[in-house]
C-alpha cells in the first residue's frame, strides 16, 4: 500500500507523472475511439477545456510551466507492449478481441497531437485540433492534469505531517462511505472517477478500498490502467461526445433529428450485451425516447446522467413498458453527481423495478470537501468537450439546462428540432 503523503512530499514528477500511460483513461473512451476510427476517421474536431466553476481561477492557481510540462509528457507517451497485449488479448464484457487488429495497429503507433494553451481572465484556454480519433484521446488526460495540478497547488503549502493527517482524514472519510454501503445487499458500483480525480495514486487507493470493502458489489473501474494493474473489470460504454459530433455533421434539420439514432445504429453493429447501453439525455431524454426506433427497446439498458435521476429512471421504465419490454430485465445505470446517500436512496427506490447499477465519480475519487482551510480542495466542475466538427459548432442540451453548451442560436435551433420543452434547472457541482 502506497504512503501517498510521503510519496507527495518526496515526489519527483518524472517518477509520479500525473498521466503515466495512454491507457490511464476511461474505458469508454477507447471503445468510442475504435468506433470513430471505423466510422468517422476523417472528421476534423476541436476540443476545448470548459471550467463551469468560474470562481476557481485555475490560471492563478496552476503554474503554466508545470501544466505545459505535464501536457508535453502526455505527448511523449505510446502504448507499451504489456498494455497492447492486455488490450489485444483480454476479455472485456465477455468478449475476447474487443479491439480489432487494424485499430490496435493504429493505436500502437499513436502520439497525441499538439495542444494550444493561453491564459485569459484567470482561466486557461486549452484546445486541441485535428482528426477525431486522435484529438478525442486528449479529453481525460487534460482533465486529470488540471485537477491534480490544482490539488498540488493547495497541498504544496502543507508540511509533511499536515499531509499525513489530511490523507488519514480522507481515507477515513472514504472508508466510512464504504461501511455505509456495506449495509445494503444487491448493490453494483463501479469507479467512474478518472476525469476529476484528486490524483492517480489516490484513485488507485480508492479502487482498492472499494474492492476490499464491497467485494463483488464493486464491479470494476473505468480506468484502464488501474483495471489492468489490479486485475479488475474495465467498465464503460459510450458518452455524449458521439451524438454531439454526429449532430454537428448533419446537413439538415431532418438529418439532425436522426443523428443520435445513427450513432447507436453504428454502435449496434459493433457491440452487444451490456455494451448496448443508451445515453439518452444529450438533447433531452423524453424527446429521445419518444422518437426512438423500435429496435432500441431491445437494448440492455440506459444510463441516467443529468437531471433528476429518479425522473430519468421513471422515463426509461415507462418507455420499456409502453413497448412491451419487462423493466425488471433492463439495466439502469446512475452516474451523475452521486454520493453514498443518493446511491442508497436510488437503490431502495428502483431495485425491485429494474436492474440497478452505479458509476461513482468525483465524490469517490476527489472528496476532500471540508478537510482543508477555506475548502480549497472542494470538487469543482471542469469538462473538456468537442466544440466543433468539420468547422461546425457542437451543441449539448442535457436534461439540466445549466449543462447546456454551444452557441445560443444553435441551442435554440436544437431545442426546436428535438422539441425540448420546459426543463428544470439544478445546481452543477461536478
Amino acid at each position: 500500500m502506497v504512503d501517498i503523503a510521503t510519496r507527495f512530499w518526496n515526489h519527483k514528477w518524472k517518477i509520479d507523472p500525473i498521466v503515466r500511460s495512454l491507457i490511464d483513461t476511461d474505458f469508454y473512451k477507447l471503445l468510442m475511439c475504435q468506433s470513430v476510427f471505423r466510422n468517422k476517421p476523417d472528421t476534423q474536431v476541436q476540443f476545448s477545456l470548459i471550467n463551469r466553476s468560474k470562481h476557481v481561477r485555475l490560471a492563478d492557481l496552476v503554474d503554466e510551466g508545470e501544466l505545459r510540462e505535464q501536457l508535453d509528457h502526455v505527448r511523449s507517451l505510446s502504448l507499451t507492449r504489456g498494455e497492447s497485449t492486455w488490450m489485444r488479448g483480454n476479455t472485456f464484457y465477455g468478449k475476447r478481441q474487443m479491439f480489432t487488429p487494424d485499430f490496435m495497429d493504429w493505436f500502437e503507433n499513436l502520439r497525441l497531437p499538439p495542444y494550444h494553451l493561453e491564459k485569459r481572465d484567470g482561466q486557461y484556454e486549452l484546445t486541441f485540433e485535428g482528426s477525431w480519433p486522435e484529438v478525442m484521446l486528449w479529453e481525460i488526460p487534460a482533465l486529470a492534469i488540471l485537477m491534480e495540478l490544482r490539488g498540488r497547488a493547495v497541498l504544496g503549502a502543507m508540511g509533511r505531517f499536515e499531509l499525513q493527517v489530511l490523507y488519514a482524514l480522507a481515507m477515513t472519510k472514504l472508508w466510512q462511505k464504504v461501511e455505509k454501503l456495506q449495509q445494503h445487499d444487491g448493490l453494483r458500483i463501479a469507479d467512474f472517477g478518472t476525469r476529476r480525480r484528486h490524483s492517480f495514486l489516490w484513485q488507485d487507493w480508492c479502487v482498492q478500498a472499494m474492492n476490499e470493502g464491497l467485494g463483488d458489489r464493486f464491479v470494476g473501474t473505468s480506468n484502464c490502467l488501474i483495471a489492468k494493474n489490479r486485475d479488475l473489470e474495465a467498465i464503460g460504454t459510450n458518452a455524449h461526445e458521439l451524438p454531439m459530433v454526429y449532430s454537428a455533421l448533419a446537413e439538415s434539420d431532418d438529418d439532425l433529428r436522426q443523428a443520435p439514432y445513427d450513432v447507436l445504429s453504428d454502435w449496434h453493429a459493433d457491440h452487444d450485451g451490456n455494451l448496448r447501453i443508451i445515453l439518452p439525455d444529450t438533447y433531452g431524454t423524453q424527446g429521445f425516447l419518444d422518437g426512438a426506433p423500435d429496435w432500441l427497446t431491445s437494448w440492455t439498458g440506459i444510463r441516467v446522467d443529468s437531471g433528476d435521476p429518479a425522473t430519468g429512471a421513471e422515463m426509461a421504465i415507462n418507455w420499456w413498458k409502453s413497448h412491451g419490454e419487462d423493466p425488471k430485465k433492463k439495466l439502469v445505470i446512475f452516474s451523475d453527481g452521486l454520493n453514498e446517500d443518493k446511491i442508497i436512496e436510488l437503490q431502495k427506490q428502483f431495485a425491485d423495478r429494474c436492474r440497478v447499477s452505479f458509476g461513482w465519480g468525483t465524490m469517490l475519487t476527489n472528496d476532500f470537501k471540508g478537510l482543508v482551510a477555506n475548502d480549497a480542495l472542494a470538487p469543482f466542475s471542469l469538462v473538456c468537450k468537442a466544440v466543433e466538427a468539420n468547422g461546425k459548432p457542437t451543441v449539448k442540451l442535457s436534461d439540466n439546462p445549466r449543462k447546456a453548451m454551444g452557441p445560443e442560436a444553435e441551442i435554440e435551433r436544437y431545442k426546436r428540432v428535438f422539441d425540448v420543452g420546459h426543463q428544470v434547472e439544478s445546481e452543477v457541482e461536478v
